[in-house]
């Protein structure tokens, strides 16, 4: 279940899976690890190294690089 950040059923901000920013889901880099792989579409906070491409699940170690845009 995707939750946001005024959703009352969570506890912390922390916690939650996406936050609204001009309309648009903002996916969090904790989501976006619980999701295993990357979608490739040039996510945010994409944790993934290298960022962007689709299928990947390597996860960046470096947090300059996860991000960097």
């Amino acid at each position: 279940m995707l939750h946001t950040m005024e959703d009352p059923k969570k506890e912390t901000a922390d916690e939650a899976d996406f936050y609204l920013e001009h309309g648009f889901r903002v996916w969090t880099e904790s989501y976006l690890r619980k999701r295993g792989f990357c979608c490739g579409s040039g996510c945010r906070h994409c944790p993934y190294s290298p960022r962007h491409v689709k299928g990947n699940t390597a996860i960046a170690n470096n947090v300059n690089v996860v991000n960097k845009l």
